[in-house]
C-alpha cells in the first residue's frame, strides 16, 4: 500500500511491522529494512523540518520520529541485545554456565563495598586487608575502582570472599551501578555519627535494583555522638529492618579505624551467601566476566582489573574485552604476585591487550587471536555509530537560520585525559550534565587513559584550542614542549569535584553578561527653566533614592513613559554643578528634552550586570 504523497515523496507505509535497527543507525540502514530509497526518507525528513543526511548516524528520537511518520514501530536494540546478537554469530554463549549440574563448583561470594562518600568505605576494606588504600587516594576520596579477595574463618573453614571498593562521591553513579551489578551480596557502610545521606540511599537503589542481599556496616561506632540505633531506625524507612527488630538484615556494628567488629562482618557476609545464595559456576570451561577498572602502565602496556564470574583464565588465552582483545600476556593477583589461573570470583590484573577497555566491558576467552580481534573490531563500529548519534543533536530548519542569523553558539572543546577508564567516564558524564543554558555547549573531543601525547596537544590546535584535562595524570615530556609552544591550556586534577567546580565556573565566564535595569531615583518637576543653548531644565524635589549625574534617565507623565533612554547631561543645587542629589533635596536637572511641564516625573536607572546562578 503506497502511503500519500509526503512533501512530493512516495514510500510504502508499515502498517504498524516492527523494525529493529542497532544504535546509531542511518536513514540508509532503515530505507534498506523497508526497501526504500534513502534520498526519499532525506526529503521526508526535511519536510518534517528535520536536516539529517542519508548516512549520518541518527538518535533514536529521529528514528522513532520517522517510524511514527511511516506507520512503523521502531525498536532500537539495547547495548546488551546488541552484543548478544553480536557473540551468537560467532556461536559464543554470554552470561550461561555450560555443561551439567556435576559440573558446577561453589565459588567465593563477590562483594561490593558501598555507601555515602567519607563514611569509611575505604578504610573498611584498609582494615579487611590490613593495607593502607586511603593515604594513596586523592583527598581521602576513592577516585577509582578495586577489586581483593581475603580468607576468612568460618566454622573451621577458611573462606574466599572476593570484595569491589566503589567510589561514593555523586560523579561515580555508573561506576557504582555497576559495581551493584557484579555483586552477589552488597556491604552498605553507613557511619553511625552521620547517619544516612544522599549516596547512602543511592547506594540502597543500585543494590535494590541488582535484586543481591544487603548486610549494613555500621561504621565509626567509636566516634563521639555515634549512635548505631538511630542508623537502623533510618535504614528502617528504607526497607532494611534488622534481625534484632524482627527483619531478616545482618546489621554489624564496626570500627574500621581501630579494626573492631571486623571478623563478625566477615561472618555476617558468609552466612548470608550461605542461607540466601547458591554460588557455584562450572571451572572447567572458557573464561568469562567483567573489566572491573583499567589503566595504562608505561612499562606494561594496557592493565585490566577483571573479575572471573565462570570459567577458568589462564596465562596465554585469547581473550576480546569490550573493544580491546589480545592474548594474557601475564597475571597477577591482587597483591602483586603472578598468577597462572584464576578461577570463578577471583579478581586478577591482566596484560596483553591492545587497548584500555571501558570500566563495566564483558570479557570472554575465545578460540583464537583472530575471533578476538574480529569481535573487537566489530564492538568498535558499532559503538562509534552510536556514539555519533549521540553527539550529533538533531538541528530544525528554524534553528538552523537561527544560528545564522545571530552568529555560532559558544562552545567549550574538552580532551579528557585519565589514569584509569573508570575515572575518565565518570568525569565526561559529570561534566557533561553541567547546565548553562543554551548560550554556551561542552563538548568532548578525545577521552583516554593514559599520559597526555603529542597527539592529545595537536588535537586541542587543530579544534580552536581546546582545554586539555589530565586526571591524575601528566603530560609526556615532548607533549609539554608543544603545549607551552602553542600556548595549549592544560588542566590538572586529582580529585572529581574540583574538576567539575572549575570547568562549570569557565563555562559560565563564556555565557555573554546579562545586564537588568535598576532604579536609582525619581524626582518631581516644580518649575520648568529656559536656559539659552542649553534648553530647558527641570527645577526638581528629589522624591526617592538619587539623581547622579550622566545616569540614564525617562519622563514620566501620568504613568505613561513619554521620553526614555535620555541622560542627565546637567545637575545643578543652586548656582553649583553637583555630582548626585539625595531624596529631600531640591535640583535643577537637564535630560536634553525640552517637552517637559510640571508634575512630570524624571526617573533614573542604570544597567547593572546581573551575576549568573
Amino acid at each position: 500500500m503506497s502511503a500519500p504523497a509526503i512533501g512530493g515523496v512516495q514510500v510504502s507505509r508499515g502498517n504498524g511491522a516492527t523494525i529493529r535497527l542497532p544504535r546509531g543507525a542511518s536513514l540508509s540502514d532503515f530505507a534498506d529494512r523497508i526497501g526504500a530509497n534513502p534520498a526519499s526518507l532525506v526529503q521526508i525528513m526535511l519536510h518534517l523540518g528535520e536536516m539529517v543526511t542519508a548516512t549520518q548516524s541518527v538518535n533514536e528520537e529521529t528514528l522513532q520520529l520517522l517510524g511514527s511518520e511511516l506507520d512503523y514501530n521502531i525498536q532500537v536494540v539495547s547495548p546488551e541485545e546488541e552484543d548478544r546478537e553480536l557473540l551468537e554469530a560467532f556461536d559464543i554463549e554470554f552470561g550461561e554456565d555450560e555443561g551439567d549440574e556435576g559440573d558446577l563448583a561453589a565459588r567465593p561470594p563477590v562483594v561490593t563495598v558501598m555507601g555515602h562518600v567519607d563514611h569509611g568505605k575505604t578504610k573498611l576494606l584498609d582494615a579487611i586487608r590490613k593495607t593502607n588504600v586511603v593515604a594513596r587516594e586523592a583527598g581521602g576520596i576513592t577516585q577509582h575502582i578495586g577489586a581483593y579477595q581475603v580468607a576468612a574463618e568460618h566454622e573451621g573453614q577458611e573462606r574466599k570472599i572476593t570484595f569491589i571498593d566503589t567510589p561514593g562521591h555523586e560523579a561515580f553513579t555508573a561506576m557504582r551501578a555497576r559495581g551493584a551489578k557484579s555483586t552477589d551480596i552488597a556491604v552498605l557502610v553507613v557511619a553511625a555519627d552521620d547517619g544516612v545521606k544522599p549516596q547512602t540511599i543511592e547506594a540502597l537503589n543500585h543494590a535494590q535494583a541488582a535484586d543481591v542481599p544487603i548486610v549494613v556496616a555500621v561504621n565509626k561506632v567509636d566516634k563521639e555522638g555515634a549512635d548505631s540505633n538511630k542508623v537502623r531506625a533510618q535504614l528502617t524507612e528504607y526497607g532494611l529492618v534488622a534481625e534484632e527488630y524482627g527483619g531478616s538484615t545482618l546489621f554489624v556494628d564496626i570500627s574500621a579505624k581501630n579494626g573492631t567488629g571486623i571478623d563478625e562482618l566477615l561472618e555476617a557476609i558468609v552466612l548470608t551467601a550461605d542461607a540466601e545464595l547458591d554460588l557455584r559456576a562450572n571451572p572447567s570451561m572458557g573464561a568469562q566476566g567483567i573489566a572491573i577498572e583499567a589503566h595504562l602502565d608505561k612499562g606494561r602496556g594496557p592493565v585490566a582489573t577483571v573479575l572471573v564470574q565462570r570459567g577458568t583464565l589462564r596465562v596465554g588465552d585469547s581473550i576480546v574485552c569490550g573493544e580491546a582483545y589480545g592474548r594474557v600476556r601475564a597475571m597477577l593477583g591482587d597483591n602483586g604476585d603472578a598468577v597462572e589461573e584464576a578461577t570463578p570470583s577471583r579478581p586478577v590484573r591482566v596484560m596483553g591487550l591492545t587497548a584500555v577497555p571501558g570500566a563495566g566491558d564483558n570479557f570472554i576467552v575465545v578460540t583464537d587471536d583472530r575471533m578476538a580481534r574480529q569481535i573487537a573490531e566489530q564492538r568498535a563500529a558499532r559503538k562509534r555509530s552510536a556514539d555519533m548519534a549521540k553527539s550529533s543533536r538533531r538541528l530544525t530548519l528554524e534553528e538552523l537560520f537561527s544560528n545564522l542569523e545571530k552568529g555560532r553558539v559558544d562552545e567549550l572543546k574538552l580532551i579528557i585525559k585519565g589514569d584509569v577508564s573508570g575515572s575518565v567516564e565518570a568525569l565526561e558524564d559529570a561534566l557533561l550534565k553541567i547546565d548553562v543554558g543554551d548560550e554556551v555547549r561542552l563538548r568532548v573531543l578525545h577521552r583516554a587513559v593514559g599520559a597526555i601525547t603529542e597527539y592529545d596537544v595537536n588535537l586541542a590546535v587543530a579544534d580552536d584550542n581546546a582545554v586539555i584535562i589530565g586526571f591524575n595524570v601528566r603530560p609526556e615530556p615532548r607533549a609539554r614542549d608543544l603545549a607551552e609552544r602553542e600556548g595549549v591550556d592544560i588542566r590538572y586534577y586529582s580529585v572529581i569535584y574540583q574538576a567539575i567546580e572549575e570547568i562549570e565556573a569557565a563555562l559560565k565566564g563564556m555565557l555573554k553578561p546579562e545586564f537588568e535595569e535598576v532604579q536609582m531615583g525619581t524626582a518631581e518637576v516644580r518649575e520648568i527653566f529656559k536656559v539659552p543653548k542649553i534648553g530647558n531644565i527641570a527645577g526638581s524635589l528629589v522624591r526617592s533614592g538619587l539623581i547622579v549625574r550622566n545616569s540614564k534617565a525617562r519622563v514620566i507623565r501620568d504613568g505613561v513613559v513619554i521620553a526614555d533612554n535620555l541622560t542627565v547631561s546637567s545637575l545643578r543645587r543652586f548656582k553649583d554643578d553637583a555630582t548626585e542629589v539625595r531624596e529631600g533635596f531640591e535640583c535643577g536637572i537637564g535630560v536634553g528634552y525640552n517637552d517637559l511641564r510640571i508634575d512630570d516625573t524624571i526617573e533614573t536607572f542604570e544597567m547593572r550586570e546581573k551575576p549568573r546562578v
